[in-house]
């Protein structure tokens, strides 16, 4: 055994996250680790890494026990870890975030000839093409997963803990990474892969930890087990079907035309939009459907040949020059990073809720009886439980993107842009968003969901937009939209091709 744990145990607050867990690391096998948000992943990542110590219990390595590791420890025993949520740099570039903590040095200094070098041959292992004096902070999402990525190799590590990895990578990015952790398995890596894509666990894994209120329920080879049987031992009973059953509640009802849309990535896009409609957007990440996205939602400058919106309250004839005027006339975009695009992490739950309405009625006086009503019934409706005082910061990363997503309701929004409503969020929760994004399309409201998961674009949509090189190259109805389908446009191949005849 590289690494592991030996009936650790860690609480927060008096409030216990793991219990008594342990868990062998062994070289050579790439070993799954699961469990829905909140049932103490992060945590026990966080121990086995050196970020946390336990409060009982032993770590082990190399067959040694040692009471916790030190980030030092753990980058000594070739320890990387590969976060959900980025730890890069984005003001410094490519070269210089994949050197951090490893750059090699000459008389103290960086030896930046030796650096080139390392940089070229793990972007070469992940596919990583951009100039590596490219600022990671103008990459789109998806690059920049893939530097985390290098980063972590240049690190040459002899464990490598991948957390949620594919969240934001498009499907030949999900190739590579599976070609890499193959190599790495091959070369003695031990590999600790968390993901809540079960047809990755499936494919990439051969044995699985499965926590449950932060213990153990599963420790065992991946051999006989299905999907339907995985899912029952992270939620403790039967699942229900994922996806609520598909029934359209479009109408005739137009409420957004635009013809030649163009911004910043994205050029030519005709859409029509329609009242009660969930319209899909697919495609490779960094193939313009983001900057559509933003463009529609004025986050960034956009132009069209010609362009209306056309709601209950508003009408307007050109794209939106900022996002307070997209809001005004009852849009809202919530974002793929949910900690630092949606949420102010280390205020109230109940005060992110509010914080729209707080921008639209800024000139009204608070009335804290009625935002009490409102946050309750907010957290009653997306199912937000405990007290709405804690920072939002406390709560699992499905509960805080449904707190992205209810803050909006107060302000009734017409037309939703959703960027990656579920990345990293685990299967109950992403049943909940999606039974809530088709009760809103019931309601009369237009929903845009942009998504790397291909299923929920295939299941919940009445129509999706697929884009490659900036523009659409297909738009499918809900029963022409298969997975298959969907990255066959993705991948620029010729309409309703098949994948078998693509390899052909």
């Amino acid at each position: 055994m590289i690494l592991g744990a030996r009936a650790v145990s860690k609480a927060f607050f008096g409030n216990p996250v793991l219990r008594d867990v342990s868990i062998e690391l062994l070289p050579g096998r790439i070993h799954a680790l699961l469990g829905e948000n909140g049932a103490g992943k992060s945590t026990l990542i966080n121990l086995l890494s050196g970020t946390l110590a336990p409060d009982r219990g032993a770590l082990v390595t190399d067959g040694r026990s040692v009471p916790a590791l030190s980030p030092r420890d753990a980058r000594r025993l070739g320890i990387a870890v590969v976060q959900q949520e980025l730890s890069l740099a984005p003001h410094l570039s490519i070269a210089e975030n994949i050197g951090l903590g490893v750059a090699p040095r000459r008389f103290g200094l960086v030896d930046y000839r030796r650096l080139a070098t390392l940089v070229a041959e793990v972007s070469a292992q992940v596919g990583l093409t951009e100039p590596p004096h490219t600022p990671v902070g103008k990459l789109p999402l998806g690059r920049r997963q893939v530097v985390e990525i290098a980063k972590a190799l240049a690190r040459r590590p002899r464990v490598l803990i991948l957390d949620e990895p594919t969240s934001s990578l498009a499907a030949p990015d999900v190739s590579m990474l599976l070609a890499l952790v193959q190599r790495l398995r091959a070369q003695g890596v031990a590999i600790l892969y968390i993901s809540h894509r079960l047809n990755e666990i499936f494919g990439f894994c051969e044995h699985v930890t499965v926590l449950k209120d932060g213990t153990v329920t599963a420790d065992r080879p991946l051999a006989g087990l299905d999907p339907l049987g995985l899912v029952r031992l992270m939620v403790g009973r039967d699942p229900q079907d994922l996806f609520p059953a598909y029934r359209s509640t479009a109408s005739e009802e137009v409420v957004l035309q635009a013809d030649e849309f163009r911004t910043v990535g994205a050029a030519g896009v005709d859409v029509t939009l329609r009242r009660g409609e969930i319209l899909g957007i697919g495609g490779l990440v960094g193939h313009g459907q983001e900057a559509f996205l933003l463009g529609l939602g004025g986050a960034v400058p956009a132009r069209a040949a010609r362009f209306q919106i056309r709601t209950a309250e508003h009408v307007r004839t050109a794209p939106f020059a900022s996002v307070a005027q997209a809001n005004a006339a009852g849009i809202a975009y919530i974002p793929a990073d949910r900690k630092k695009e949606g949420l102010l992490l280390p205020h109230p739950i109940a005060f992110n809720l509010l914080l729209p309405s707080f921008a639209h009625d800024r000139m009204r006086r608070r009335r804290r009886a009625q935002e009490r009503t409102i946050t309750q019934a907010l957290a009653q409706r997306f199912g937000i439980r405990g007290d709405l005082l804690r920072p939002v910061q406390a709560l699992s990363g499905g509960n805080q993107q449904k707190v992205a997503l209810a803050k909006w309701m107060p302000l009734a929004p017409a037309i939703l842009l959703l960027n990656d409503p579920t990345r990293g969020v685990d299967v109950d929760t992403k049943r909940e968003i999606y039974l809530a994004l088709r009760a809103m399309a019931a309601e009369g409201k237009a929903v845009v969901l942009l998504s790397t998961d291909t299923p929920e674009l295939v299941h919940l949509c009445d129509r999706v937009m697929v884009f490659h090189n900036g523009r659409v190259a297909t738009t499918l109805a809900h029963s022409d939209a298969t997975e298959e389908a969907i990255v066959a446009a993705a991948l620029g191949l010729p309409e309703h091709a098949s994948m078998t005849e693509a390899a052909a």
